[in-house]
């Protein structure tokens, strides 16, 4: 984990904290196989982390002169490796809690291009059916958000309006 002027906790009013003293923001990439199932990459976090043992997407704190987008596709480059190469912006979902807000970029890719961990946040790097992947233990927060990232993913893959359909390499 690299360090910027981002990393610290956050404390919320109902007691609980948040990791990224200006947000956080993170990358789910997504495809189809070959049979047209769609796929997202997630992340088994390391046990040490927190929330470890639990499955999400890579991810992590926002510097201060950071965009979200920024910050979501360097921890992507910090956390997990293999070659990002080229996606869709497809939607972003924003958890806003008032003092701190984490921004999940909905990404297609046109395959599913072999990644792996990429630092030791990580146990585990797989492209996981997106029928399959509530079988998971997911992080609390992803499951909570799965249900409209999936409504999002299902637009965009149906060629409805799904966000800002904004092409980049990564």
């Amino acid at each position: 984990m690299l360090e910027g002027d981002g990393n610290g906790w956050v404390s919320l009013p109902d007691g609980s904290r948040r990791w990224g003293v200006y947000g956080a923001a993170g990358l789910l990439l997504y495809t189809t196989d070959v049979a047209g199932t769609g796929h997202v990459l997630l992340q088994h976090r390391a046990g040490w982390t927190h929330m470890g043992g639990t499955w999400g997407i890579p991810g992590g704190a926002r510097n201060r002169d950071e965009t979200p987008l920024e910050a979501a596709v360097r921890e992507f480059r910090e956390e997990i490796a293999g070659d990002l190469g080229e996606y869709t912006l497809v939607g972003v979902h924003e958890q806003d809690l008032q003092v701190w807000r984490y921004d999940t970029f909905l990404a297609r890719v046109a395959e599913m291009t072999p990644f792996r961990p990429g630092n030791t946040e990580s146990e585990e790097v797989r492209w996981v059916p997106v029928d399959r992947l509530e079988a998971l233990p997911l992080l609390p927060a992803f499951r909570t958000a799965w249900p409209r990232l999936s409504a999002d993913l299902s637009a965009s893959a149906d060629g409805s309006p799904g966000g800002p359909g904004t092409s980049a390499t990564g």
